[in-house]
């Protein structure tokens, strides 16, 4: 069974569904859905469109150098049946996506902590400029809380360089 992957979208295309388009210059387009077929009849670019991979792909959305994605790649040359392989695969399949994950886990992770610095520094910044404006009996309170988040922020600014 041959899953190919759909040219606009990037997604599995299972066998008896989809739609194939082979140009004049036979070269074949596979898709997964009408939706993909109908935006390439229209001539639009994936990597401007939000829902593909392509777009996710260029805008550092998803991971794209893990080198777990080598075991998906396609390979036009038919493989020679052999049980140990065959069953060190589907005992490595496993392993393999636990490790795919823990990336996936730790690609989101340091995503979000961009904007997590970013947010911090617009409330430090913010409660400089309005300090005057609590009473006075929390003011020292908070120009010490201030000079902490300024200073984690630059750890973790140093961390994200790193």
């Amino acid at each position: 069974m041959r899953l190919e992957k759909c040219w606009f979208c990037s997604s599995t295309v299972y066998p008896g569904h989809g739609i194939q388009f082979v140009r004049n210059d036979a070269k074949i387009f596979r898709f997964c859905r009408s939706k993909c077929h109908k935006n390439f009849k229209m001539k639009r670019n994936p990597r401007k469109v939000k829902w593909t991979k392509a777009y996710r792909h260029l805008r550092g959305k998803d991971m794209t150098q893990d080198s777990t994605f080598d075991f998906e790649r396609k390979r036009n040359r038919p493989e020679r049946y052999d049980r140990n392989v065959t069953e060190q695969t589907l005992k490595a399949i496993p392993l393999i996506t636990k490790i795919r994950q823990e990336r996936q886990i730790n690609h989101i992770a340091k995503r979000q902590m961009a904007g997590k610095s970013m947010s911090r520094k617009k409330d430090a910044k913010e409660l400089e400029q309005d300090l005057q404006m609590l009473p006075k009996k929390d003011i020292s309170h908070y120009e010490t809380k201030t000079k902490v988040l300024v200073s984690q922020l630059k750890t973790e600014e140093n961390l994200m360089e790193e």
